[in-house]
């Protein structure tokens, strides 16, 4: 088993930054690829970022490189989403994800375990 568990979030005007945290304890050495995703309401739960476990290239959606960059950390055992210059429609909700098998994917239903969940929300 793996947890995970995410930190960081909050308001932030139109322009601002946040850097959120996905700290992972347990069974980190079965988890290959870790992915951010965010659940704005009423809508599907999408790709934000995505790396592998042991570092290496990291996956951005296209609509969001230039502001949003992820990166690892595997001596604390935590993946960073840092978001810049952010936009009152990045507001959402914000889970990490991690798989145990392959490379990082953009399907959601591809990971196995998730965490809770850090609000978003950007103001004008």
């Amino acid at each position: 088993q793996v947890q995970l568990v995410e930190s960081g979030g909050g308001l932030v005007q139109a322009g601002g930054f946040l850097r959120l945290s996905c700290a992972a304890s347990g069974r980190t050495f079965s988890t290959e690829s870790i992915g951010w995703f965010r659940q704005a309401p009423g809508k599907e739960r999408v790709f934000v970022a995505g790396i592998k476990w042991s570092g290496g290239p990291t996956y951005v959606a296209e609509s969001l490189k230039g502001r949003f960059t992820i990166s690892i950390d595997n001596v604390k055992n935590t993946v960073y989403l840092q978001m810049n210059s952010l936009k009152v429609e990045d507001t959402a909700v914000y889970y990490c994800a991690g798989k145990t098998v392959g490379f990082v994917s953009s399907a959601y239903r591809d990971y196995d375990f998730w965490g809770q969940g850090t609000q978003v929300t950007v103001s004008l």
